[in-house]
């Protein structure tokens, strides 16, 4: 059985679909991941694994192999280790295939089980919105996520346990409402620059602006 999760690869601010792919097999125990995979991407196989276990469930004593579809496409980032995990879970019949089928997932695993925050959350939301997806993601990115649409379905989960529990109706996860996020107290302060009157104009009327900076 081949089940399948959908994600994104992030090309600038450009989200581009990934269909993730993972197959349990006969064979020696273990995850192989294809689909020019970067380093980070590489990692998700003991992340996964380890949350996996985390969340009570046992690693099959199979082989298993997860393409991120097209293969030609470059993946890079940490937020390949949900869907990859929210698919074997599906392989293994620990969550309904059914019920992620309509839902495009990025998040990274912590080896507890939990899921942490990524960068992309909104671009990723929009390309799902327009697709006519559903946003799985972590509860960090919800708020964030929630600026695509207002009737788009958000599932902004804290854990692998969470979500299970979700699909399977023992645990409902609220839809998150639009929030900026919150500005740490101790920013650096401009004042404590010493020189650099070019650099902290220009920063000054970004600000004032709202205005992108590209740093080189």
């Amino acid at each position: 059985m081949v089940a399948r999760v959908k994600t994104v690869a992030f090309q600038g601010i450009e989200a581009r679909p990934v269909d993730v792919q993972v197959m349990v097999a006969p064979g020696k125990m273990g995850i192989s991941i294809v689909g020019l995979p970067d380093k980070a991407v590489a990692e998700s196989r003991e992340r996964v694994q380890a949350a996996i276990h985390a969340s009570g469930l046992a690693m099959p004593p199979k082989r298993v192999t997860v393409n991120l579809a097209p293969a030609d496409l470059p993946k890079e980032g940490s937020h390949y280790d949900l869907p990859i995990a929210l698919g074997l879970m599906a392989a293994l019949g620990a969550i309904p295939a059914d019920a992620i089928a309509d839902f495009m997932v990025l998040g990274e695993l912590s080896l507890d089980g939990a899921i942490t925050s990524v960068t992309g959350v909104l671009p990723a939301a929009m390309g799902a919105n327009s697709l006519g997806l559903g946003l799985i993601c972590p509860a960090e990115c919800g708020p964030e996520a929630a600026w695509a649409d207002s009737e788009m379905t958000i599932v902004a989960a804290r854990s692998l346990i969470q979500i299970a529990n979700h699909f399977r109706g023992t645990q409902v996860i609220s839809r998150p409402e639009p929030a900026v996020r919150a500005l740490p107290a101790n920013l650096p302060d401009l004042a404590e620059i010493k020189g650099q009157i070019v650099a902290k104009r220009a920063l000054e009327i970004a600000a004032a602006g709202g205005h992108n900076l590209l740093i080189l």
